[in-house]
């Protein structure tokens, strides 16, 4: 059985009572892959003499980070869209000329499992490099049953690949296929729920999500989706008023959803619906910054109803083609007027509970995975303060 015993950090639990849960002269120890101490370094029992003890410097301790939405795993990119809307186009004109989601579609049905993995591992590693331990990856961009198990094959794999927690979530409902022109509702009953089905079947899929705006699918659509995701067993999550307020994330609450992401559209109803329900508001600064968005997040009426905060990279490759959760976090920050301490909960406590992990991982308390990143750093705001600067020291735990 391994022990191990870190001493001399500055340890931000990320636990309640005190800003970032901040403990000074503590120690952790580990076994087997667990936190099963956490204790001043005076108080250290004498069970714990044998372990391995190892020095950190007097640096900063936190959870690993979480990046909670993404779409890491997709073919082709998207630079002459980036130029296009440069030019002057919308997201949503370049969606209704075949560009968009449905250009990824073709570059993604073309290649294989293992082109797949080999596109995505860069962007997985540098994720990894950079503390985080727990990625949500979706499908989305296959659009036919084959090609979207295809995407979540190819995400399994990153997962024995590399010592990182993958969770996956079945999004067909991401767009319509050129196929299916003007009949969204034979797409929704002949790929996304029997492909659903499938995942299920295969334990592909963890958790179901979808698109709910004009150019996607409607609030009745999705209750359709969210209906038999309940019936399978499946959590579910939805994008919602990205682009408009369509009620989407108030449908999501109401089912239950783990979280509604984007959200710059999202009105007190909504706020509301998710705070009565559990549902976790996931924010997307690196897609505000790409689509070059003017409408925030109503980021005050979240925190009024103690709606909970988590924040992502959306890595994906048109409208937020960003593989840090670091710069995520300073994003948040600058864009959203966010604090430190919350863009570190949210990728961190608050993240975990938007996966629906928050009895594994999320914070540093005993019986939890060990899971943590040791930052040459003194403060936690250095994580969202500084740009393009990776402070990570080591990174410990992550492996499924």
């Amino acid at each position: 059985m391994t022990t191990r015993l870190f001493v001399n950090m500055r340890l931000a639990t990320m636990r309640g009572g005190t800003p970032y849960g901040l403990l000074e002269d503590h120690a952790v120890g580990i076994e087997s892959g667990r936190i099963a101490l956490v204790a001043p370094e005076g108080d250290i029992p004498s069970s714990w003499r044998s372990a391995e003890r190892i020095d950190l410097g007097g640096r900063l301790v936190t959870p690993a980070l979480i990046d909670c939405h993404t779409h890491i795993v997709f073919g082709g990119n998207r630079a002459r869209e980036f130029e296009m809307r440069l030019e002057g186009a919308s997201y949503e004109e370049i969606a209704r000329a075949g560009g968009g989601i449905v250009s990824t579609m073709s570059a993604t049905r073309a290649a294989s499992e293992g082109e797949l993995v080999e596109s995505a591992l860069p962007r997985l590693d540098a994720l990894i490099a950079e503390g985080v331990s727990t990625i949500e990856i979706k499908s989305g961009y296959g659009l036919t049953v084959e090609h979207e198990l295809k995407m979540l094959r190819a995400a399994r794999r990153l997962g024995e690949m590399r010592p990182v927690r993958i969770v996956t979530s079945w999004l067909a409902a991401h767009a319509l296929p050129p196929e299916y022109k003007d009949r969204p509702d034979g797409y929704i009953g002949e790929v996304v729920l029997p492909g659903m089905t499938q995942a299920k079947a295969e334990g592909l899929a963890d958790a179901v999500d979808g698109f709910c705006e004009g150019i996607a699918f409607s609030p009745d659509q999705m209750q359709r989706v969210f209906e038999h995701a309940h019936k399978l067993g499946l959590p579910v999550k939805l994008h919602a008023e990205q682009l408009s307020n369509l009620g989407g994330a108030a449908l999501a609450a109401r089912h239950g959803a783990r979280s509604a992401d984007h959200l710059e559209y999202l009105d007190a109803a909504g706020v509301k619906a998710m705070a009565e329900h559990g549902t976790v508001a996931v924010l997307l600064p690196g897609a505000f910054y790409t689509l070059r968005e003017t409408q925030l997040p109503p980021v005050q009426l979240l925190r009024d109803a103690g709606v909970p905060i988590a924040i992502a990279t959306d890595c994906n490759p048109g409208s937020s083609p960003l593989a840090s959760l670091l710069l995520t976090m300073n994003m948040a920050c600058t864009l959203f007027r966010m604090t430190p301490e919350e863009a570190l909960a949210g990728v961190t406590r608050n993240a975990a509970s938007a996966l629906g992990l928050s009895g594994e991982i999320g914070t540093i308390e005993e019986g939890k995975s060990a899971e943590l990143a040791v930052w040459n750093a003194e403060e936690p705001a250095e994580l969202a303060y500084r740009i393009g600067f990776n402070p990570l020291h080591l990174r410990i735990g992550g492996e499924n």
